[in-house]
């Protein structure tokens, strides 16, 4: 995952009730309209949150199937297994370096 992916996907979970939507969309995929009833915020606020979701690769939409005006909300896992890893990489990486000092500074008591 590129930083500027991992920045996009970063900010977006950044704010609390987009989480909530990822948090909703997990669970299964729901309407535009049962989002912003489920997270108590306007409709045009939810569309905007939908909006930075779908562009950061954490949701995507599709029309329903008996209703085209009507967009149901589905939760895409690729950007958070890459964040995940991206996270478990960092986490390897300081893990080394912790080590690695506390060698250093036993070499240094001895």
């Amino acid at each position: 995952m590129k930083h500027a992916a991992i920045d996009r996907t970063l900010a977006a979970l950044a704010d609390p009730h987009r989480r909530q939507v990822i948090d909703l969309l997990r669970e299964r995929p729901r309407r535009a309209g049962e989002l912003a009833e489920a997270v108590e915020i306007s409709f045009p606020a939810m569309s905007r949150h939908l909006k930075t979701l779908r562009e950061c690769g954490l949701v995507d939409e599709d029309r329903d199937q008996f209703d085209s005006r009507v967009r149901i909300y589905r939760y895409q896992s690729k950007r958070m297994d890459e964040l995940k890893d991206w996270l478990e990489e960092t986490e390897k990486m300081w893990a080394r370096q912790l080590l690695a000092l506390r060698d250093h500074l036993e070499k240094d008591e001895t």
